[in-house]
């Protein structure tokens, strides 16, 4: 049976949500399946069928996703129905501690839940997923990897 593959796809136009977004390919790899980095510009609708996770990074811009990672989600509407079963994560970079950071990972998680995608929070670190208040430093880094073993993990309890 196969193991799964797994996308994570980022925006970032300061490179911190990309240095989180290797970190989380990291944790994949190590869990040993298959996995795609890609910006969010270079990522095609389609492309979200093909994989069996899907973990999302974005920076956080007014308390929200970024509007290329809105956008991406926008134009998912044509495959609504088609992502219910996937496994879902997500991470996001700020500038500051109050700077709307939860309220991102959220809004990436609300609309992959409306996609019936599977979400699965932790009780070790950020619950939601993995924040890092500019440049990320060890332990978001750390925590990036984890967010990635988590999905890859998860992915291979729930796709055999």
């Amino acid at each position: 049976m196969k193991k799964g593959r797994i996308l994570i796809i980022y925006h970032s136009r300061t490179g911190n949500t990309k240095i989180m977004a290797e970190s989380v390919a990291e944790g994949v790899k190590e869990e040993g399946l298959e996995y795609a980095l890609k910006k969010v510009e270079e990522t095609k609708i389609e492309d979200l069928l093909e994989f069996d996770g899907i973990i999302v990074g974005s920076p956080t811009y007014f308390g929200l996703p970024s509007a290329e990672i809105k956008k991406l989600f926008d134009d998912s509407v044509k495959y609504y129905g088609k992502l219910e079963g996937k496994i879902g994560g997500a991470f996001t970079s700020s500038v500051n501690i109050g700077g709307g950071n939860e309220t991102t990972i959220m809004g990436i998680i609300q609309m992959m839940l409306i996609h019936g995608m599977i979400i699965q929070g932790t009780t070790k670190s950020d619950h939601y997923g993995p924040v890092s208040i500019g440049s990320p430093n060890d332990k978001i880094k750390k925590d990036c990897k984890e967010l990635g073993k988590r999905i890859a993990k998860l992915v291979k309890k729930i796709r055999g």
